[in-house]
């Protein structure tokens, strides 16, 4: 049983390369498999923690694993849709590399401030999961994204730019900080609200 939060995320790694895999094939209505996949992977990520709290086997490890194998699924997940729909990308591009730049900074500051990757798992970097989720749905079965891509990319850049000032503020590394205003009460050894929905 106490296994079950790592399965789930190791089971993010098949479904990515799955769907990489599907959108190199040429096989009719993989759009759609690759939209459920994405969805189970999405679930997964959702049930992870829930169940490691539930548990009680959340741990510095697990966020952090947790954290990684995200960035690959979403990642493989991104690339997969935008290689089938590259038009839309071709004509949104700076947008998109501009979210990127601010992921890859994020995770620079991190490394040369504390030698460690984000596993910050803040409240708007969840909604912006969900949003992007909507985003990438719309594109793989619309070959187009309207307001529901430019909402993916303010709360994107966003939660990027909130992460970034966490890591600057924060005195020392740490998991599951739930928002920016958590900074100050963490840095004097307070540790902030949890809900079993969203923290460990």
């Amino acid at each position: 049983m106490k296994n079950i939060p790592f399965v789930l995320i190791y089971s993010r790694i098949v479904l990515a390369v799955l769907i990489g895999a599907l959108a190199l094939l040429e096989i009719e209505h993989k759009e759609i498999s690759i939209v459920v996949l994405v969805i189970i992977g999405f679930l997964t990520d959702v049930f992870d923690g829930i169940v490691a709290r539930k548990l009680k086997v959340s741990s510095e490890k697990l966020r952090v694993w947790d954290s990684n194998v995200d960035q690959f699924f979403w990642i493989i997940t991104i690339l997969s849709i935008f290689y089938l729909n590259f038009p839309f990308v071709k004509s949104n591009y700076l947008w998109v590399v501009f979210v990127v730049f601010l992921e890859l900074l994020a995770y620079l500051v991190s490394y040369l401030k504390f030698k460690k990757t984000i596993a910050t798992h803040s409240l708007l970097s969840k909604m912006w999961t969900i949003v992007l989720l909507a985003f990438l749905i719309d594109l793989a079965l619309n070959a187009q994204s309207g307001m529901i891509f430019w909402c993916c990319i303010i709360l994107g850049v966003v939660s990027r730019v909130e992460i970034l000032v966490i890591i600057m503020r924060l005195k020392r590394w740490g998991t599951d900080i739930p928002s920016i205003f958590a900074v100050d009460k963490i840095n004097k050894g307070i540790e902030p609200k949890k809900s079993i929905w969203f923290n460990s």
